[in-house]
């Protein structure tokens, strides 16, 4: 049964005062049940989308962009008040093998974090190289940059996880047989008309990813690839229910609206940013704590904002998320993306214990309405979202149904000059609502397959129908 309003709030409000006063759970030393849990990316490249040493999306030039002073100034915003969080920076291809001084400095920094605070090194192979690259071109480049990874950061070095943005299925297996690299940031969820293309359709918290499409959880030993799959953004749910986005940052909407500075700090300032960020934390850390166990929240920062922005401004936005994430969430762990997903992986064999699930109702800036109440449940079989509107006690109705037990099909290799840019994974309902079928409804109007194979799993829906 759902919760009621009251209920609720002294959910959060218990969950809340327990990581307070240090009465939640402690994580295993290997593992993420009990943990409250953020992953951040620093991103370093040379210009916008590289997704390979000749392959740039973008004509802005940002190398100069990128300084010593610059990304020092934000791992020291990030560390403050947060001296033993741990972070994962990514760099392009070319800002691994740039020669000039600035991208040397940087990159011996980079190690000297590595070796001071435990944070990780990796490639960042842009954000969508599956949309542009064959896949055994993006294969061999990921082995020429671990490659060059190792050689700067010395004894014998390698990350343990990729951070790829969307990586193909064949892309994960490689990684996995070959390199031996088991956790991919490899998905970026809900991503749907956004920077050129998308690939909405996946569960948002990590799974194993089947060979026949890199959004689809495998579903036996069959399709089955040992790479754990992680999101990059954590989302506000109610906000990722459109697709794209639109120019005005306060009246208008955007799907990429959560935790990522860019559509919170720098698009409403650091008072509502924080506001926002806050929320879609909460998301994960109190009522997702209390229903699932753990709590994830994921996030990349790209390095060139402190020259585009201001660096005072950026890392101003740094220390708030940081600080006031400690404050509100005391027991929460700054950790690499290997980390987390190898965690993860040590807790998971299979999806078959996957199952998560999540309750939003809308912070009430921009297009998070605040009327709107929205529920998630993610695990191996499907995803399904519920939606109604709970200042009139609406009906729930079903805004997303994604059938992840049905073939799926990744579009073939692309080029620079024919890209793949749609890589969504979607059948029977989308929540972007783009298509004839995805007009929301009750669960009892689904058919009666889809009913039945919502309940065999979630028999608690019963009481909805």
């Amino acid at each position: 049964m759902p919760l009621n309003r009251r209920e609720l709030l002294k959910a959060s409000l218990l969950t809340a005062a327990a990581g307070r006063v240090g009465l939640a759970a402690s994580p295993s030393p290997q593992g993420v049940r009990g943990g409250r849990f953020v992953t951040l990316c620093i991103m370093i490249r040379t210009t916008p989308w590289e997704v390979s040493r000749d392959v740039k999306l973008h004509p802005r030039d940002e190398s100069t962009w990128h300084t010593l002073a610059g990304v020092r100034a934000l791992r020291e915003a990030f560390a403050t008040g947060n001296p033993h969080g741990r972070l994962t920076w990514g760099f392009t291809l070319n800002a691994l093998e740039d020669k000039r001084k600035n991208y040397e400095e940087i990159r011996a920094y980079a190690v000297e974090c590595h070796q001071r605070y435990g944070d990780e090194i990796s490639y960042f192979p842009g954000y969508f190289p599956a949309m542009y690259l064959p896949r055994e071109r993006i294969n061999r480049e990921m082995t020429e940059a671990i490659q060059i990874i190792t050689s700067f950061a010395g004894n014998g070095y390698r990350p343990e996880c990729i951070m790829g943005g969307f990586l193909s299925a064949n892309n994960l297996q490689y990684l996995a047989e070959h390199e031996h690299i088991h956790a991919a940031h490899a998905v970026i969820w809900s991503q749907h008309a956004i920077d050129g293309g998308g690939a909405d359709g996946s569960p948002s918290y990590p799974f194993f990813p089947s060979t026949e499409h890199f959004c689809k959880p495998a579903q036996d030993t069959r399709d089955f690839i040992d790479c754990t799959n992680l999101d990059g953004w954590t989302m506000d749910f109610i906000c990722t229910r459109r697709s794209g986005q639109t120019d005005h940052a306060i009246t208008g909407y955007n799907s990429r609206r959560g935790v990522g500075p860019i559509e919170t700090y720098l698009g409403w300032g650091l008072d509502l940013g924080q506001r926002e960020v806050l929320h879609t934390e909460s998301i994960h850390f109190d009522e997702g704590f209390r229903r699932n166990g753990f709590g994830w929240v994921t996030n990349i920062w790209e390095a060139q904002l402190t020259h585009e922005f201001g660096q005072d401004l950026i890392c101003s936005a740094m220390r708030l998320w940081v600080t006031g994430t400690l404050e509100r969430w005391p027991d929460v762990h700054f950790i690499t993306f290997g980390e987390y997903g190898t965690r993860w992986r040590n807790e998971h064999r299979t999806n078959s214990t996957m199952a998560v699930s999540f309750l939003e109702r809308g912070s009430g800036l921009g297009d998070s309405y605040n009327n709107i109440e929205l529920e998630w449940f993610m695990n191996q079989h499907f995803r399904l979202a519920l939606q109604r509107d709970w200042h009139f006690e609406t009906p729930w109705q079903v805004i997303d149904l994604t059938r992840y037990d049905l073939p799926a099909q990744e579009p073939a290799d692309p080029s620079p000059a024919h890209p793949a840019k749609n890589w969504s994974l979607m059948n029977r309902i989308n929540q972007k609502g783009l298509r004839p079928q995805d007009k929301p409804r009750r669960l009892r109007d689904l058919n009666a397959d889809d009913l039945q194979f919502v309940l065999n799993t979630l028999p608690q829906l019963q009481s909805r129908v």
